[in-house]
């Protein structure tokens, strides 16, 4: 028996799956065409006999590359890989690839990476980008299009909105005693910081709070905190809210530093949590919803791909507090 050279064919992946070669394209180009069934029957003999369709053919025959791109502000900032695994994941329920670009928070080349993507795919994923509205609205008008944690109308986006948790954790402060809050925030070019900073402001005057903001020009989140500590140990603030759980580690290590006992003298809460429970003390923390965020726009962009565009479609994620140790009553300063 002689046995078979070279990578299996759309031929051998028909036979084996007992359809026409046409059905076996749609699978991987338009499985919506089919049914689900069909589809689940030419996929697993793709699968069993090793196929991977040759998405350069395909983009001369349909104009379509079966590729879309995500590009993150920062892919080490622990915020992002939920993000990235769950578009990731529904990407590739729908058939597509996608290729990731980091822009390490530098608008130049997050426009960089949207050109060099461009030939290759057929939309674009854009979480916190840094260009600018104008900026952005060229490349929707280019090519189907949406945003994560940015709001420019006109654009498909997903934004998580801080602003029902932040509400929660301030009320949550009030409740245990406490009048005086500092709030450090995140990076300056961050929308999401401004909009939670926003957020805190306004939480503030409705509850009668006192709010302290501090911002600092530190490399990376954790150091923000760090250096925010020396602020907050000489301000009457008996709590934090801090921008995301890896700046209120860093007010944490900070105030012990400074030789304040976090129990006695100062409670600390997170405006996004990143690391969940496995924090010491345990973070109380807004629960962050970065995983439905990614899925939700993958999907936006698949129905952009299939109708050519969804005009002004704007899904907002509410958040709520996650009471856990980090928080208690007001103590004296």
């Amino acid at each position: 028996m002689t046995k078979k050279s070279g990578a299996p064919t759309i031929t051998e992946v028909a036979i084996a799956a007992g359809v026409d070669r046409s059905s076996v394209s749609r699978a991987f180009s338009r499985p919506d065409l089919l049914r689900a069934g069909t589809v689940a029957v030419i996929r697993a003999a793709a699968d069993r006999l090793g196929y991977t369709p040759n998405r350069n053919a395909r983009a001369l025959s349909t104009g379509r590359h079966g590729n879309v791109s995500l590009i993150v502000p920062d892919i080490a900032d622990l915020a992002y890989p939920p993000l990235i695994r769950a578009a990731q994941l529904e990407a590739y329920r729908a058939g597509l690839c996608m290729f990731i670009g980091n822009s390490e928070e530098d608008p130049q080349l997050e426009g960089r990476l949207v050109d060099q993507f461009a030939g290759q795919v057929d939309g674009v994923l854009l979480a916190a980008p840094r260009l600018s509205i104008d900026a952005i609205k060229i490349i929707a008008a280019d090519k189907p299009t949406v945003l994560i944690n940015r709001d420019i109308a006109g654009v498909p986006r997903v934004i998580v909105d801080s602003a029902s948790g932040i509400g929660e954790a301030l009320a949550h402060l009030v409740g245990l005693g406490h009048g005086h809050v500092a709030y450090v925030g995140g990076s300056d070019a961050s929308w999401a910081n401004k909009l939670r900073r926003s957020a805190v402001l306004k939480a503030a005057a409705h509850d009668g709070i006192a709010i302290e903001t501090i911002q600092t020009t530190a490399s990376t989140p954790y150091e923000a905190g760090r250096m925010a500590a020396g602020k907050i140990a000489r301000s009457p603030a008996t709590a934090v809210l801090a921008y995301d759980d890896v700046v209120a580690q860093g007010v944490v290590a900070g105030l012990l530093a400074e030789g304040i006992n976090l129990q006695q003298a100062i409670r600390v809460v997170s405006c996004e949590e990143v690391l969940g429970a496995a924090t010491a003390p345990q973070m109380t923390t807004i629960g962050s919803r970065m995983s439905e965020a990614g899925k939700i726009a993958v999907g936006l962009l698949i129905d952009a791909l299939e109708s050519n565009g969804l005009g002004d479609a704007r899904h907002l994620l509410d958040t709520h507090l996650v009471v856990r140790g980090s928080s208690g009553p007001a103590p004296k300063r």
